[in-house]
């Protein structure tokens, strides 16, 4: 019987068995500075906030406040039948306000579409931020006017679109930063990797927020990823991941800002993890207690971004009474006019379908239109 030959080289033997990687396997960058701190980054109750602008402060404390009831509002107007649906974020307003406060004018947000609160911060009107999810419009609002992309409700596909726009941006000379927010359920998905990914190749100012409430939906993060945090992912890719206690305002505006400043100078992309947890259940329409303890929750609630906040101004004298009741008679003024105009039935034009599809219509779609219109006219006269 004829041999067969090889095709598999035999190794030497093991005294002289000794590979060496070629000089393109060393590492392009090193890792040490990339890695995030041990422990999440917190200001309140530490000395560091002496430091922090007074001003600031004040002004945190009051939109937490208003976001608070933003929340609440919102929330009621599920049960009363004026939204569909309400992704809440109680319990993580400091990471919903800190976004929008870390970013200039110029700058862009790219939202999910539990991020209603941090649109309506960077002073989006509320009652456009919840059109999308009263099923009137897809985007109730112009991006472009408020530099606010449109809510995106596929999890994590809004993050490759900020790296495209930073990418554009900058390379038209722009000096814009993207800062795009996503839950830990959302960096499980694709889409969060090849942004990551292309983010730094190209060195995008693109900041990457990710709040970190413990749950996608019913799956707890344990189910979803090894990793000793969701911030050294960014590691992998070759950009610096910080980790923040999401519940301090102060703290996840100051990492923000720095991510914000580093991104804005040529620095790169930044991957920050925020450590929160969302009070409420997933939307209106999940029964949290099916999948978390009622003792899990209370716990989060002696971490309360508000009260946390609340209550260092009050000890540092930068909050009274007065202050107090401003703070909270502002949020009720917002929350009534909120409700008083999603209780008015909206005015829909069914021509708008085609209004927004193309920035110019294809010859279908003003065929399409044309029958409507005459559907619709002929309706009209039958009446």
């Amino acid at each position: 019987m004829q041999q067969r030959s090889s095709t598999v080289q035999e190794p030497l033997a093991d005294s002289a068995y000794r590979p060496t990687p070629p000089p393109a396997w060393q590492p392009r960058t090193d890792p040490a500075p990339l890695l995030p701190d041990a422990e999440p980054l917190r200001v309140l109750g530490t000395d560091a906030v002496a430091d922090a602008d007074p001003a600031l402060l004040r002004r945190l404390y009051a939109e937490l406040v208003r976001g608070r009831r933003y929340n609440a509002q919102a929330t009621a107007l599920t049960k009363q039948g004026r939204l569909a649906v309400y992704p809440s974020t109680t319990g993580q307003e400091a990471c919903e306000i800190a976004a929008a406060l870390a970013l200039e004018e110029r700058d862009w947000l790219f939202p999910s579409y539990r991020d209603t609160l941090a649109a309506v911060a960077r002073g989006l009107d509320p009652v456009q931020a919840l059109t999308l999810l009263r099923g009137d419009w897809h985007t109730g609002y112009d991006p472009r006017e408020h530099r606010i992309a449109p809510l995106c409700t596929p999890l994590a596909t809004q993050l490759p679109h900020a790296v495209g726009l930073a990418h554009a941006a900058r390379l038209k000379g722009d000096d814009v930063v993207a800062l795009a927010m996503v839950g830990d359920g959302g960096t499980s998905e694709g889409d969060f990797h090849e942004a990551l990914n292309f983010a730094a190749v190209w060195q995008a100012p693109v900041v990457f927020f990710v709040q970190n409430n413990g749950f996608a939906i019913s799956v707890p993060l344990a189910k979803q990823t090894a990793a000793p945090s969701l911030a050294h992912k960014a590691v992998g890719y070759g950009m610096p991941g910080r980790l923040v206690d999401g519940n301090d305002a102060v703290a996840v505006h100051q990492v923000l800002t720095e991510a914000v400043a580093r991104a804005r100078r040529g620095g790169g992309p930044t991957l920050v993890e925020a450590i929160t947890y969302r009070i409420d259940a997933h939307t209106n329409a999940d029964d949290a207690t099916r999948y978390r303890a009622d003792g899990e929750v209370e716990t989060w609630r002696a971490h309360d971004p508000v009260l946390l906040l609340e209550r260092e101004l009050t000890a540092r004298g930068l909050l009274d009474e007065e202050g107090r009741r401003a703070a909270a008679e502002a949020a009720e003024t917002m929350a009534a006019e909120l409700r008083e105009r999603m209780n008015a039935d909206p005015v829909l034009d069914p021509m708008d379908l085609f209004t927004h599809v193309y920035a110019e219509q294809t010859a279908q779609l003003r065929e399409q239109a044309a029958q409507l219109r005459a559907e619709l006219e002929a309706e009209g006269e039958s009446r």
